[in-house]
């Protein structure tokens, strides 16, 4: 029986996001200066203030008030009629030293004998659904808000659009899990209060969105996924009306709020640890990035079409509790489930240091996660300069999103004899 699959996403203008992107920011500043920093930060984000907390063990001092305001006018909060601009709000720091007892069961002799930063259980997810091995509804969710907000920067085809969005897509899966059609899009849209007649303002909202944006959308996508859309869509414009407070001046944000944005979009599963704030000790990041490498190369080496992939720790031990696999059915091999856990396990070495070293998880590669998913992004080299109070700058060329590359396929074909 056909049934309907939603995922949602959030904008970089999302109180929670510029949370995250604060958070990351200072995660990419500390690791640019002294790659072996150990951070946990946490941002709050509301009406004109920002508050920035967290442990922190690291040679560098930065000016973590300047890095913070950088971010938000970014995004594009530089207006004061906003309610909370980079240029004006307040920042306050409340950033201390990590705690010995915590950092005493990572750090170790030797690199390889790193402990897990923390106990818990992490999940990778794969499928054939998206050229990117990513779930549909989540994808397009995020393909919305990247094209909407292109658009806001433009400022030619639409020029009354602020920062903070949310969009939503809903699938129609055939009895085989295959999308056949998109049933519904929702798009709320922060704007400027540009005419006063809020019913005309609505409705000229409504119809730049699906004439202007959606068609820029669907004409970067694959032809498979074009095919989806068609006239029958049910389109949710800005549904509660109109939309003009946002950002944190109408919702308090926080960093670590939207994990199921940041990763599969209800798709596989959770294991309910953020990743925004945390440096690359934190299994809670390190383990969830490593388990969708394995999915996405285990999919692609067509081990299987779709995978859910966990693994588990405790803190300051160095080897997993265990790696659980789900093909969901899928397999296209003559292995159970177990077994194919059996052999990832002797294929991807999954200690926090072997991790970390694997996919450059030392390098500042963590702004360019905090918006739009940490799955599924495209892994590029891009070069980023980093400025120390004292005039000191520095820039270096590092590899994005390293956990997105297939270069495991051959070794998992060889492993399972494809």
């Amino acid at each position: 029986m056909a049934y309907l699959f939603t995922s949602e996403s959030v904008s970089e203008g999302h109180p929670d996001k510029v949370a995250d992107q604060i958070s990351d920011a200072l995660i990419d500043n500390f690791l640019a200066f002294d790659p072996q920093s150990k951070v946990a930060c946490e941002t709050l984000v509301t009406t004109g203030q920002v508050v920035l907390a967290g442990e922190v063990k690291s040679n560098v001092y930065l000016d973590v008030q300047s890095i913070a305001r950088n971010v938000i006018n970014k995004i594009g909060y530089t207006k004061g009629e906003y309610q909370f601009d980079g240029n004006s709000c307040g920042v306050m720091s409340a950033i201390h030293e990590q705690s010995d007892d915590i950092n005493r069961g990572v750090d170790r002799d030797t690199k390889e004998q790193q402990g897990a930063g923390d106990q818990g259980m992490m999940f990778g997810y794969a499928t054939t659904e998206t050229e990117n091995y990513m779930p549909l509804a989540l994808d397009l969710s995020h393909k919305i808000l990247q094209e909407l907000a292109d658009l806001r920067r433009e400022e030619k085809e639409i020029t009354y659009l602020r920062p903070d969005s949310k969009s939503q897509v809903t699938i129609e899966y055939n009895d085989d899990n295959t999308p056949v059609r998109i049933d519904a899009i929702v798009i709320s849209t922060q704007h400027d209060d540009f005419d006063e007649n809020d019913e005309r303002m609505l409705a000229k909202i409504k119809k730049d969105l699906v004439e202007i944006l959606i068609p820029r959308v669907v004409a970067k996508l694959p032809a498979n996924i074009q095919a989806l859309f068609n006239d029958d869509i049910t389109y949710h414009i800005n549904p509660t009306g109109k939309f003009v407070i946002g950002g944190p001046h109408g919702d308090t944000g926080l960093t670590g709020r939207k994990i199921i944005v940041d990763t599969y979009g209800g798709k596989g599963a959770h294991g309910g640890g953020a990743f925004s704030g945390k440096d690359p000790s934190k299994v809670d990041r390190s383990a969830a990035y490593a388990t969708r490498h394995i999915a996405k190369n285990m999919v692609a080496a067509g081990v299987c079409s779709e995978i859910l992939v966990q693994v588990s720790y405790a803190i300051g031990v160095v080897e997993p509790m265990g790696i659980f696999v789900d093909t969901y059915g899928t397999a296209n091999v003559d292995l159970t489930d177990g077994e194919i856990a059996k052999i990832v396990t002797k294929v991807f070495d999954m200690r926090p240091a072997s991790i970390e070293e694997r996919l450059k998880l030392r390098n500042p590669i963590y702004s360019e996660t905090a918006a739009y998913g940490h799955m599924g992004r495209k892994n590029e080299v891009v070069s980023k300069t980093f400025n120390l109070p004292n005039g000191e700058d520095k820039t270096m060329d590092v590899e994005l999103f390293t956990w997105e590359k297939l270069d495991y396929v051959d070794k998992v074909k060889e492993a399972f004899k494809l």
